[in-house]
């Protein structure tokens, strides 16, 4: 089981991550620890990739990777602290328009950021860079 954090700023952009081991742009996440919540590993998970402490404000959607199997459960954030700053998993952490998202990811991963965007929470199938027709 995986989580992601889309957290959005007060003016709208969007923190996200490129990551060291294959250059994939995504927001960023990882596997849930078996001791933490949804809620915990997504906060620490963005901690952990970006230097940015976050509030977690609601699911946004629910994601299976059909290749792999991974199941990956998303969550809109809100900015709380912090300086975006490369970690050792993420070689660059900026802060995105919605636009720049759909230039720089995979349709597969670019369709959970603007999912958070939404009102209601969503649930897609991929394999791992198109998104499956539902």
């Amino acid at each position: 089981m995986a989580v992601a954090g889309v957290t959005v700023r007060a003016d709208g952009r969007i923190l996200v991550v490129q990551r060291r081991d294959n250059g994939r742009w995504e927001a960023p996440g990882g596997v849930l620890e078996q001791d933490e919540t949804f809620e915990q590993g997504v906060q620490r998970e963005i901690v952990e990739e970006t230097g940015v402490t976050v509030a977690v404000e609601v699911l946004s959607g629910v994601y299976k990777n059909m290749t792999i199997g991974v199941v990956a459960i998303d969550y809109r954030c809100r900015y709380v602290c912090g300086e975006a700053t490369p970690t050792p998993e993420s070689q660059r952490v900026e802060w995105l328009t919605a636009d720049e998202v759909r230039q720089r990811m995979k349709p597969a991963y670019a369709v959970r950021v603007l999912d958070a965007l939404t009102a209601e929470p969503c649930s897609r199938a991929h394999d791992g860079t198109t998104v499956m027709p539902r």
